[in-house]
């Protein structure tokens, strides 16, 4: 708070001082009263009044500088209330339970929705459970009933489970901590995991797949790695060009960090996409061709990779491919030497 604001705020007090000032002036004048009497009045009347604003300005802009000076300390703004004292004039105390008020119904309002979120966590992580059991019985008759067209039915089955995971790891993508079990990984190992899943895709659009230069150990959740990894690998066989596919997977070892990288020579991400990938929804111009992008993929990928303390980065030319690196970190936490 400056002066100019100050006075501006008490612009009518201002005036009708003055104006009153000047007509019981006027009025002495006119009476002949002597002008040392005039003046006598004209200082009684402006000095306390100005020694008034000027203790009143002192207080309120030391006032409003430290409750600046404790908003720019916090994290979280909302705990204004909470740390600031509770100030002695009216309407500092006036604002004092405003916000003391605002900041109990906030919290209210945050335990509700937290409750909210829980429950329907709840009910998700329940409906995947549940639904699991007929997708295991259609799998168990489609064995007992082997022909081209039960065995295209189990592909397409094997399409719902992955979508049924994405839902569930969207679910809990905002509480990894909860979940997840840190231990040795093979990146080898886990790659050659992935590529099995999805074999049937590889062979049936005959995209050759390179996991010659894959090695290393990293410390991390296997089971949350194998669901982002998963994830890429979709997207390079969803968007690698049909006879002339290929699927190159390897890592590299750096000073400080291991990267593996999935790199296809598929339709590649026109340049005003690529900025925008990551984001929650963001389909682009390639999943507008495709029709069959959700926009959830990558953003999914991107929340748990930054959970679970890794990099993720992509790199596209249209046309010619893509090129996604996961960046592990070296460290006695993350990386076994």
């Amino acid at each position: 708070m400056n002066l100019k604001d100050y006075l501006k705020d008490r612009t009518l007090f201002l005036l009708i001082n003055f104006i009153l000032l000047i007509i019981i002036c006027g009025i002495m004048f006119l009476v002949s009263i002597s002008n040392n009497i005039i003046i006598f009045m004209f200082s009684l009347w402006v000095l306390p009044l100005l020694s008034y604003f000027i203790v009143e300005f002192i207080k309120q802009k030391n006032f409003y500088n430290e409750l600046n000076a404790i908003m720019d300390s916090l994290d979280q703004k909302y705990l204004l209330s909470e740390i600031m004292k509770e100030p002695e004039s009216i309407e500092g105390k006036m604002l004092y339970e405003l916000l003391k008020q605002a900041n109990k119904d906030m919290h209210e309002h945050v335990k509700k929705h937290r409750e909210m979120q829980s429950d329907y966590r709840e009910y998700i992580e329940t409906w995947v459970h549940e639904i699991k059991t007929p997708i295991a019985s259609a799998r168990l008759m489609i064995e007992n009933n082997q022909n081209e067209i039960t065995r295209n039915i189990n592909y397409e089955m094997k399409k719902i489970e992955e979508y049924i995971e994405q839902v569930l790891y969207y679910s809990r993508s905002n509480d990894v901590s909860k979940d997840y079990i840190i231990k040795e990984i093979s990146l080898e190992t886990l790659v050659r995991s992935v590529i099995k899943k999805n074999s049937r895709d590889f062979i049936s659009r005959s995209i050759s797949i390179d996991i010659e230069a894959v090695e290393g150990n990293v410390y991390s959740d296997a089971k949350w790695l194998e669901f982002i990894l998963n994830q890429l690998i979709g997207n390079a066989i969803k968007y690698t060009k049909g006879s002339k596919g290929k699927v190159k997977i390897s890592t590299i070892r750096n000073e400080n960090n291991i990267v593996l990288t999935i790199e296809d020579n598929g339709i590649g991400i026109l340049d005003k996409d690529i900025g925008r990938v990551f984001e929650k929804g963001f389909t682009g111009e390639n999943g507008r061709k495709f029709g069959r992008s959700t926009g959830i993929g990558l953003y999914l990928c991107q929340k748990l990779a930054a959970q679970l303390g890794l990099g993720l980065t992509l790199t596209s030319k249209s046309g010619e491919g893509t090129m996604v690196s996961i960046i592990f970190p070296l460290g006695s936490v993350n990386l076994m030497n």
